[in-house]
C-alpha cells in the first residue's frame, strides 16, 4: 500500500532529484511535483523530465500535495517553508532531508505552526550535486532516520517511515537532539576534519600543490572526496548543530593530544592498542553493510 499519492520535492539537487527518481522507480503511480528556487535548475529538471510537473513557485508545487519534502540547506528550511505556508493543504505532512534535526524542527514548526511536521534524514549521498547527479538507488540499504517532534501523530510518523522503506532504505526513529549528537560524531566531525586536512595540505609552503595532488595516497584521496561536499550545505550544518559539533570536537582534540603524547614518548603499545580498537570498528562497519569489504575499498585498478 502506498503511503502517499502526491509528493512534492522542494530543492532538486542530489538528494531531491534522487528522491524524485526513486519514487518513479518504486512507486510509479505516485505523482511527483518539483520546485527549485534556481530557475536554471528548474529548466534542467524540466528538460530531463525529472518530475511529473515542475512549478515556477513554491506555493504552486504544494497545492495538492500530501507529502512535501524539503531538500534545501538546513539554514534555509524556515524561509523555504514560509514560502509555501499559505498554500499547504491542512492534512499534508511536511518532511525534510537535513543532517541536523533540532534546528529543523524549530524552523519548520515556527514557519508552519499548524502543519504536520515529521523531519527525516536519509544518511546517503555523494560529493556530486545538481539535478543530474541523482539516481534512484541512492537510498538502497542506507539508513533513513526519522525524528518526529514530541507529540507527533503515530500514524503520520508511520507513513513517513513506510515512504522511505519503499525507496529501499532501512529506517530508524530518534529524538531530534539524540540524532544530532550521533551525527556530530559519525558525519559532521569527519567532514570538519577532512576540510581541515585538505586545507592544511594546500597551505603548506614546503609542499607544492602539484605534489599534494600527484602523490595523494589512499587516505588523503578519501579526505578530498569528503572535502568536495557542498560548501553551502556544510556551512549550515556546522552552524545549526554547533553545540554537538563543538562537544565532539573537544573530545576529538583530547584524544588527538593523547596520541600526540604517545608518539612523542615512543609509547608503541599504546598506539598499537588504539589502532586495534579502531580496526575493529572498521570491521563492524563492513558487517553492517555500510561499506565494501573488498581490498582497497573496492577500487578498480584497471
Amino acid at each position: 500500500m502506498l503511503p502517499f499519492a502526491r509528493v512534492t520535492v522542494i530543492g532538486l539537487g542530489l538528494i531531491g532529484s534522487s528522491i524524485a527518481r526513486a519514487v518513479k522507480a518504486h512507486m510509479p503511480t505516485v505523482r511527483v511535483t518539483g520546485y527549485d528556487a534556481d530557475a536554471q535548475v528548474r529548466e534542467i529538471a524540466t528538460r530531463i523530465q525529472l518530475c511529473d510537473d515542475i512549478t515556477d513557485t513554491p506555493g504552486a508545487s504544494v497545492i495538492d500535495a500530501d507529502l512535501v519534502i524539503l531538500c534545501v540547506p538546513v539554514g534555509a528550511m524556515g524561509a523555504a517553508a514560509a514560502s509555501f505556508a499559505d498554500d499547504l493543504p491542512a492534512d499534508a505532512i511536511v518532511s525534510d532531508v537535513g543532517s541536523c534535526k533540532e534546528s529543523v524542527v524549530t524552523a519548520l514548526t515556527a514557519a508552519l505552526p499548524n502543519a504536520i511536521v515529521i523531519p527525516a534524514h536519509p544518511v546517503a549521498g555523494t560529493e556530486n550535486s545538481g539535478p543530474e547527479a541523482g539516481f534512484a538507488s541512492l537510498f538502497h540499504n542506507r539508513w533513513c532516520i526519522v525524528t518526529p517532534p514530541e507529540g507527533a501523530q503515530p500514524f503520520a510518523v508511520e507513513r513517513v517511515l513506510e515512504f522511505w522503506r519503499q525507496l529501499g532504505a532501512q529506517v530508524e526513529t530518534m529524538a531530534p537532539d539524540h540524532h544530532d549528537r550521533v551525527l556530530a560524531v559519525t558525519s559532521h566531525l569527519p567532514h570538519l576534519i577532512a576540510y581541515t586536512i585538505v586545507g592544511t595540505a594546500s597551505d603548506l609552503e614546503e609542499v607544492t600543490r602539484s605534489e599534494v595532488i600527484k602523490y595523494s595516497a589512499g587516505g588523503f584521496r578519501d579526505f578530498t572526496r569528503i572535502a568536495a561536499s557542498d560548501p553551502t550545505m556544510w556551512r549550515d550544518v556546522f552552524l545549526a548543530n554547533k553545540d554537538a559539533v563543538l562537544d565532539m570536537l573537544q573530545r576529538f582534540s583530547e584524544d588527538l593530544s593523547a596520541l600526540q603524547r604517545a608518539i612523542r614518548w615512543g609509547k608503541g603499545d599504546e598506539l598499537f592498542d588504539r589502532f586495534t580498537e579502531t580496526r575493529a570498528i572498521r570491521r563492524s562497519v563492513i558487517e553492517e553493510g555500510q561499506d565494501d569489504s573488498r581490498p582497497d575499498f573496492g577500487r578498480s585498478h584497471d
